[in-house]
């Protein structure tokens, strides 16, 4: 049509303006396509169809981008709160709900897991754990070290699922004893999930015994 204008290829029309929501989600985009290496601002700006050096109003650096990315992914994370649950359930479904999370965005879990600070007290998962090991009788001033136990357990066990470890540990065969055996075939994902749960039931049941340890 005559007259009209043609947009250059490779080009699109940003009409809203930079907010960090935006920008933390367009991270994520990234992140969950090609990793946390591969992310830059200069990526990251033209995701957006921005400036670069406009993303700097919003976010200083690429540590603060990460931490606001790791804040949106986890404020997804919504175990309902249920009180009349016994606190076994409660720490399960927790568990679960954080293995739901780190499978939606793998390569962003697996990198912040490493930091000390990926858990922040104001986190739903931190506060759920927390409520829940109350409920239990934990002793008020053993419920921080508990709950950091139970975080580096669950978090430690999703690392190696994530990385392959965990399907290359269960395929490992006991030495061999006389006759050669074949190494046996890496575990099924429902292999994988059995294994989770076992973790998960050992975590319960040696709470469990701590706690009438301490009752007695």
């Amino acid at each position: 049509m005559e007259g009209a204008r043609k947009t250059p290829r490779g080009t699109r029309k940003r009409d809203a303006p930079l907010t960090k929501e935006g920008i933390y989600a367009a991270a994520l985009r990234l992140i969950d396509a090609d990793g946390v290496e591969a992310l830059t601002m200069r990526k990251l700006a033209a995701e957006l169809d921005a400036n670069p050096m406009s993303l700097y109003h919003h976010v200083p650096n690429k540590d603060a981008l990460l931490k606001g990315v790791a804040r949106l992914a986890g404020s997804v994370f919504r175990t309902p709160e249920r009180d009349d649950l016994p606190w076994q359930q409660q720490v399960r479904q927790l568990a679960v709900d954080f293995r739901s999370l780190a499978h939606r965005h793998p390569k962003l879990v697996t990198y912040v897991f490493v930091r000390p600070d990926f858990i922040q007290p104001e986190d739903p998962f931190w506060q759920g754990l927390t409520g829940a090991l109350g409920a239990a009788g934990v002793p008020e001033r053993e419920i921080p070290r508990v709950s950091a136990v139970l975080c580096a357990v669950f978090s430690g066990l999703l690392v190696a699922e994530l990385n392959g470890a965990l399907r290359r540990w269960a395929a490992l065969s006991p030495p061999p004893t006389g006759a050669e055996k074949a190494e046996a075939p890496e575990a099924a994902q429902g292999d994988v999930d059995a294994m989770f749960g076992l973790a998960l039931d050992a975590a319960i049941a040696g709470m469990e015994s701590q706690l009438a340890d301490t009752r007695t």
